[in-house]
């Protein structure tokens, strides 16, 4: 019921960075991101159609097998996009919100969708190398989830976070639960030295639902603040925040 880009043609890619060379270039942005869709998420008896693109790239002496071919196409133009954001403007900033899950049992007993081999994400890797500035995983589950643990799988992030970007926990703010949950989640990634969370969905907010709007503000956001600093791009001071 979707169109879709094939991630494995070329002129797909170079769409992808003219498009994100032509942001960049005209509009005073602070960052560019990308949300969960790489490849689509499985859908049963209804295989990506890439057979013919992938045949090329066999044909012309590609070795990969087709779920490593995928999962390159995808590495190459994250990487790509990185690096097209940083020559035009460095201190834009790239960051993506993957799913939440890298692998089930990563760590252990956590089950879950394989966005590894099911959207061919590889974002553990994307972090460990240093293509985002930020990465936001998707973790839309609770506390005490026992397979799906809220604490469990961001540290594990945290863990893998070699270079030291900035870990921004993605909270399913609009799911309906208790908004005690949502503010023990935040006080979580805080006691955990993530650098913030990233709040699904605005709508919630802007409604007040629940009165989660109110009790994020007087429990969690109750005084202005600067995004984290992200070193590696620069070290200048941004100016003080104001109250408005």
């Amino acid at each position: 019921t979707m169109l879709w880009m094939d991630p494995g043609k070329p002129e797909v890619q170079k769409q992808l960075l003219d498009v994100i060379n032509d942001l960049v270039k005209r509009y005073d942005i602070d960052g560019v991101h990308f949300d969960d869709y790489f490849y689509p998420y499985p859908v049963k008896g209804e295989p990506f159609p890439d057979d013919k693109t992938y045949a090329e790239y066999v044909s012309n002496g590609g070795a990969l097998k087709l779920n490593d071919w995928r999962r390159e196409n995808v590495n190459s133009m994250v990487k790509a996009v990185h690096d097209t954001v940083k020559s035009i403007k460095p201190w834009v900033k790239f960051g993506i919100s993957p799913f939440g899950i890298w692998r089930p049992g990563y760590p252990e007993k956590i089950k879950g969708l394989d966005s590894y081999e099911a959207l061919y994400a590889d974002s553990k890797k994307w972090l460990e190398e240093g293509w985002l500035d930020y990465i936001a995983p998707q973790l839309y589950w609770k506390i005490l989830a026992p397979e799906q643990s809220y604490p469990r799988l961001l540290q594990w992030w945290i863990e893998q976070n070699k270079l030291n970007r900035h870990i921004y926990a993605g909270n399913f703010t609009s799911k309906g639960w208790p908004v005690t949950e949502i503010i023990d989640q935040v006080k979580l990634t805080r006691e955990e030295k993530a650098q913030g969370n990233i709040h699904f969905s605005m709508k919630t907010l802007l409604e007040n639902t629940g009165g989660m709007a109110d009790v994020l503000l007087r429990d969690c956001y109750y005084q202005p603040a600067i995004v984290p600093a992200m070193t590696w791009i620069d070290s200048v001071l941004p100016q003080e925040p104001i109250n408005v």
